[in-house]
Order: C-alpha cells, then sequence, then structure tokens
C-alpha cells in the first residue's frame, strides 16, 4: 500500500468538528464517540491512558484526548473502518519514535511542544503541525503544564506513527467489520461523559 498523508482540510475539520460541539454541549455524540474509541481501539486507549498510572491524572487524561483526536484525524480520513492498533503495533511504533527522536540534535532544548520527529512531520506534516500549534496553545493558556506536554508529546507521536504504519501498510493492525460510524467528533471543551462537570480533555479519560 502507498503512504497515505492526512490532508490538512482533513485536519481542519476535525478541529471544526471538535469546537462545534464544545459550543453547542452535545453530549449524546460524545457519549456515541467515547463508545467506539472503546470499542474499535481498546488497546490504544489503554495505551493513552497508562500515563495516569505513572504520572498522574491529569497527565493521563491529556495523553488520552490528544491520542482521540490523532484516532479521530485518521478516521474522518478513512472511507472505512480503521484498522486496529494493537500492543504490537504500538510497541513497534514507539521503537520507531524513539530512535527518530534520538537521531535528532538538541531535542530536549525545545520548547516541549516542538519535540517531535521530523521523520514523522514528514510523512503527516498536517497532523504534527495542528499537534504542535494545540500543544502550544494548551501550555499557552495553562490548559496543561509544560511538564505535562514534555510527558505526552512523545506518546502521542507514537500513537500517530502507529495510524500511518497501519493505514500505509507497513506494519498494519486487526481488520475490523464494518461499524457505523454515528454523531459528530468530540469537542476540545466538551463536558465530560461521566459528569464530573470536568471539561472533555480534562476527563474523559475516566470516562472513556
Amino acid at each position: 500500500m502507498a503512504d497515505v498523508v492526512i490532508p490538512a482540510e482533513t485536519v481542519e475539520q476535525t478541529i471544526t468538528a471538535f469546537t462545534r460541539l464544545d459550543q453547542r454541549g452535545d453530549r449524546k455524540a460524545m457519549n456515541k464517540l467515547a463508545g467506539r474509541l472503546q470499542k474499535e481501539q481498546p488497546f490504544l486507549l489503554q495505551y493513552a491512558a497508562s500515563a495516569r498510572a505513572e504520572h498522574g491524572d491529569t497527565v493521563g487524561e491529556a495523553a488520552v484526548f490528544y491520542a482521540t483526536l490523532v484516532w479521530s484525524m485518521f478516521d474522518r480520513n478513512q472511507a472505512d473502518t480503521l484498522p486496529r492498533i494493537t500492543d504490537e503495533n504500538i510497541a513497534a511504533a514507539a521503537e520507531v519514535v524513539a530512535k527518530a527522536i534520538a537521531a535528532e540534535d538538541g531535542v530536549a532544548e525545545r520548547p516541549p511542544y516542538q519535540r517531535t520527529a521530523a521523520a514523522l512531520a514528514e510523512r503527516q506534516p498536517h497532523v504534527v503541525a495542528k499537534l504542535r500549534e494545540l500543544l502550544e496553545e494548551d501550555v499557552r493558556e495553562e490548559a496543561m503544564t509544560a511538564e505535562t506536554c514534555a510527558t505526552i508529546v512523545t506518546p502521542t507521536q507514537v500513537v500517530l506513527e502507529a495510524f500511518d504504519a497501519a493505514v500505509s501498510g507497513r506494519r498494519p493492525g486487526l481488520r475490523q467489520g464494518t461499524v457505523v460510524h454515528e454523531g459528530d467528533k468530540i469537542g476540545r471543551n466538551d463536558p465530560c461523559t461521566c459528569g464530573s462537570g470536568k471539561k472533555w480533555k480534562k476527563c474523559h479519560g475516566a470516562a472513556a
């Protein structure tokens, strides 16, 4: 299979859909999205949520939010159901990202939202550019600390690499049956579906 580059239009459509849900507070659509993530990508969700055990709820929830965002971009671009990312896909992607970052000089000296692998940015330039923009915005607006950003920026790239490899056929994930996609994508600042009163991006990991 050929490389699949997520176009800028798809990236922006995903963010627009997130923003629209944020503005109208569509909890039904959020519940559907959380259910789809749990059903279609359980290993992805477990991987992202594992940050909670080591770094606490805030970091874990941020990791799950950004993993969900990457999934949503690939999902919007895919005509059929995305491959299911497995533990093996994630482990292989983590190795690729680690090697790519290690091959670059001065990564640790960059602002945390710029600590992205050049090789990954070359394969998915629009996704990486948007992730940098959103992470920088969250740090600047104090939605997350720089330390949280530094912790989740690599796992977010692992999720991106895993999906990029799966849809391009380099490391295929598990094939899934037809899944009916219902509702809009999640909003970044929607109330969490668990009823905690927190925003989705700060609590949706626990809800999912």
